[in-house]
């Protein structure tokens, strides 16, 4: 696989504007998928934190996480109409929860954070509402709200309670004004594609494809996942097909390969004509 992966970096590099225009492309979309990974992590780790030190569960109306200077912050709210924080898990880089700092004390949203509830409460009434927002078996959807200089989006992941699987797909993507109108709402994969792993899988490369409607790159929200996720799966590689691409994500360096379908094909040829036993590796 590494002499696989080497020559499509040459194969790359040998055509240094294509390769510009595809990283110019893609560069956001890694970017926006760290985002969600920063995000979801600290909400991972930062409910099992709080909920095994917060005893009246009832009180909780839900959670969202952000980014704050160097760290990273999950904040529960209460049900109220006038909501309001009871408690805030906060996180460095490592979202080591020894380290974590829990307050549960109440006190009022700061402004980003009532910006932030307010937009995922948003959110969740137009989910509430509309049938696009598909549920399955053993499975939840996660609201991830995110605020970047005047971008409002607000990114719906699937995630399951099995700790066998990965779930790609039935993903979706509201966009918002400043005052927290819905302006867009899209699915971002036509489907819900599960994958499973298990501690004694040998399986280090896994794959998925896009259908048009997906586009033609990795999604963020693919990104997200696969980081979340690594740790645990131990994949090497994750590959998305799409109509007229093939992204090769590096799960070891979270680095992105994007390359033709067609110049996929020439190269598979050709290895299978040079060195047949470098393809089975």
């Amino acid at each position: 696989m590494k002499k696989y992966i080497t020559l499509l970096c040459l194969t790359v590099a040998t055509i240094p504007s294509f390769a510009k225009d595809l990283n110019k492309a893609t560069q956001p979309i890694i970017e926006e998928g760290k985002r969600l990974y920063r995000s979801e992590m600290a909400s991972w780790y930062g409910t099992d934190v709080f909920l095994s030190s917060y005893s009246q569960k009832e009180n909780i109306g839900g959670y969202f996480s952000y980014a704050f200077k160097d760290s990273a912050r999950c904040v529960f709210y209460s049900k109220e109409d006038q909501a309001d924080v009871i408690g805030t898990v906060t996180f460095d880089n490592t979202y080591n929860v020894e380290t974590a700092r829990i307050e549960t004390l109440p006190r009022n949203f700061t402004a980003e954070e009532k910006t932030l509830y307010e937009l995922r409460r948003a959110a969740l009434n137009t989910m509430r509402s509309d049938t696009m927002f598909k549920m399955y078996q053993d499975m939840n959807l996660n609201v991830i709200p995110l605020i970047s200089g005047k971008e409002r989006k607000v990114y719906v992941l699937s995630g399951t309670q099995r700790h066998d699987l990965v779930l790609f797909g039935n993903d979706y993507l509201m966009t918002f004004d400043k005052n927290n109108k819905l302006k867009e709402k899209k699915p971002l994969h036509q489907n819900l594609i599960p994958i499973e792993y298990g501690q004694d899988s040998t399986d280090h490369r896994t794959i998925h494809s896009h259908l048009p409607e997906t586009g033609d790159f990795i999604t963020a929200t693919d990104i997200c996942t696969l980081m979340l996720y690594q740790p645990l799966t131990k994949w090497k590689t994750h590959i998305v097909v799409s109509q007229r691409y093939v992204n090769i994500w590096s799960c070891e360096t979270n680095q992105l390969i994007v390359i033709t379908r067609d110049a996929m094909e020439k190269i598979n040829a050709d290895q299978k004509k040079r060195h047949p036993e470098a393809v089975s590796e």
